[in-house]
């Protein structure tokens, strides 16, 4: 009888990986601080650049007043809009285009690939390590979201599923984000996942290990969830990683989280938690497109 559960293996990156293209990842690893990753971004993204260029503003004002007024304020300005769901909006459309999601007729052809040759992968966005209302770990609001598009979008086409995250390298030790999601799949949804990729740490982490599973398997066709911010480079990352691996797949989008904000224009300007972390997305997700991460 087949298994359910597949695992895989740890995948170290070699020269080759590195011949297509010198990323910040390799750089990283090769310094053996692949785990100050997440610091270093954490440092790349407002607020704090925007705090510091505020401090050198202030200590401009004992010898360029003027300069030193319009630093401050400017630095002020743009941490406002930074903390709005329009400019979040707009940055998304600019820099991280997803492309339109998957519709009628696009569904319709999903339905007809052989159902043993293509596959739906759903990536993690994060979780809880202990979530004490449950009394065990959880997936973060960002990765439950994805599973539950997963998870419609396996039914509307009758594609196996397979959820890819492990423990991030922000993340402190635990249950991996795939395991967890597995047991919710299972007890909330009735599904049980064809593949649980449990090794992976961040997106290029998450194309390496799960297109060696289902390369094994036989997939030909992969359908890649994650929200609309990340497609892009989620689908470079699997794309680079099906030619690398000479596997022949065909990678497919399926974004999901594209709705815009509900609330009025005016309130879309105020500043709120969701308009930061909807900037800080983007943000990150474009610095990643351009530094190879």
């Amino acid at each position: 009888m087949e298994a359910w559960v597949t695992i895989a293996p740890r995948r170290i990156p070699n020269v080759d990986d590195r011949a297509q293209g010198y990323a910040v990842n390799e750089i990283f690893i090769l310094l053996g601080i692949q785990t100050w990753k997440p610091i270093v971004t954490a440092l790349m993204l407002p607020p704090l650049p925007l705090i510091v260029l505020m401090l050198i503003g202030a200590r401009m004002m004992y010898w360029r007043r003027g300069v030193a007024w319009f630093v401050m304020l400017l630095s002020a300005l743009v941490l406002y809009l930074s903390s709005t769901q329009a400019v979040g909006e707009w940055l998304e459309r600019l820099l991280v285009p997803a492309g339109p999601p998957l519709q009628g007729e696009r569904i319709a052809e999903l339905k007809k690939l052989p159902k043993d040759k293509a596959a739906i992968v759903v990536l993690g966005g994060g979780r809880e390590s202990f979530a004490p209302e449950y009394g065990v770990s959880n997936l973060s609001p960002q990765s439950l979201t994805r599973l539950h598009y997963g998870v419609w979008l396996s039914r509307q086409t009758g594609l196996p599923l397979m959820f890819s995250g492990g423990v991030g390298l922000g993340d402190t030790p635990g249950m991996a984000e795939a395991e967890a999601a597995q047991r919710i799949a299972a007890a909330d949804y009735g599904v049980k996942l064809r593949w649980v990729e449990a090794e992976s740490t961040d997106t290029r982490g998450n194309a390496t290990h799960s297109v060696a599973m289902l390369r094994n398997a036989g997939i030909t066709d992969i359908v890649v969830v994650t929200h609309g911010w990340h497609m892009k480079r989620a689908l470079r990352a699997f794309d680079n990683e099906a030619q690398r691996a000479n596997a022949g797949m065909h990678v497919i989008g399926a974004p999901m989280g594209l709705a815009m904000a509900s609330e009025r224009t005016a309130l879309s300007w105020m500043p709120s938690p969701h308009g930061f972390t909807r900037v800080r997305n983007v943000l990150r997700e474009a610095m990643g497109l351009l530094l190879g991460a």
